[in-house]
């Protein structure tokens, strides 16, 4: 049998009216055979809203409330047992779609001082962009993305913050560099600066948007540099961008797996300490 919301506060109400009448042990044993019922129907939500108007609405029927406290621990425990058997089967489905995508990607870890490896679209790594100026968009194992501003030039300019322009006019900008570096090669100036997805002025989801438009990009410093975005640089931010959400939602499923199972081994710990 399935409650309302409705019916359940409508039903608290009279509770509460009949608390006032007497019968309150008989009364708030009925009020926990409604929960019984509620749980049984997998309905835990319900369960928990019946179980805890006990204590207020009956605060001397000390049988029925320690029942109620037993049940509510057999309400969550079922509770985390069936979150459990979700984000198993949701981490693989996510998992298949996972091993299906990567391998359009390229993956990178230095274990010499990695403790996490990043994937980036075949496109865009180091050795196919030597001696250009792009956008490169990377996201870590654990599905954080982030943004890499590169200028390569004979002079330097310095550049604290990169545009990108919509044939349109509407464009999105980076803020100021929180992380630049700068050096140079044999004659050649090579500026970087490194931001992470939602700290980037919206540039990336700026850039695929508008993956189909040609982009102009605009580096800003003591000197200014306009070249373009190419547009296996703009399928690279679509592509980066997929795998990274997936990576997110995958991390933040395990993270809710890991806190279920915290959950249950507190629950049957309080129920051993019992027994």
């Amino acid at each position: 049998m399935r409650y309302s919301l409705f019916a359940i506060r409508y039903s608290l109400i009279l509770i509460l009216f009949l608390a006032s009448c007497g019968h309150a042990e008989r009364d708030a044993q009925a009020l926990l055979s409604m929960a019984r019922e509620a749980y049984a129907a997998g309905q835990y939500n319900e369960a928990k809203l019946l179980i805890d108007s006990l204590k207020h609405a009956y605060p001397r029927a000390f049988d029925a409330r320690r029942e109620g406290i037993k049940l509510r621990r057999e309400v969550e425990l079922s509770e985390q047992h069936r979150t459990v058997a979700y984000l198993d089967s949701l981490l693989e489905a996510q998992q298949m779609r996972l091993d299906s995508l990567r391998p359009a990607y390229v993956y990178e870890r230095d274990t010499a001082y990695q403790s996490i490896g990043r994937y980036l679209h075949p496109a865009q790594v180091l050795e196919r962009n030597l001696h250009r100026s792009y956008l490169r968009f990377q996201t870590d194992e654990n599905g954080v993305l982030s943004l890499t501003t590169i200028y390569c030039g004979s002079t330097p300019i310095h550049h604290t913050s990169v545009e990108v322009t919509a044939p349109d006019g509407t464009f999105a900008r980076t803020p100021i560099a929180p992380d630049a570096y700068e050096t140079s090669v044999l004659g050649e100036h090579i500026e970087t600066a490194d931001y992470r997805r939602g700290s980037d002025g919206d540039v990336v989801a700026f850039v695929c948007l508008n993956a189909e438009r040609n982009l102009k990009l605009t580096y800003t410093g003591d000197r200014t540099y306009v070249t373009q975005l190419l547009p296996t640089d703009r399928q690279a931010a679509v592509a980066v961008t997929r795998l990274a959400d997936l990576l997110a939602a995958m991390a933040d499923a395990r993270a809710r797996l890991e806190e279920a199972k915290r959950r249950i081994a507190f629950y049957e710990q309080q129920t051993d300490n019992e027994e």
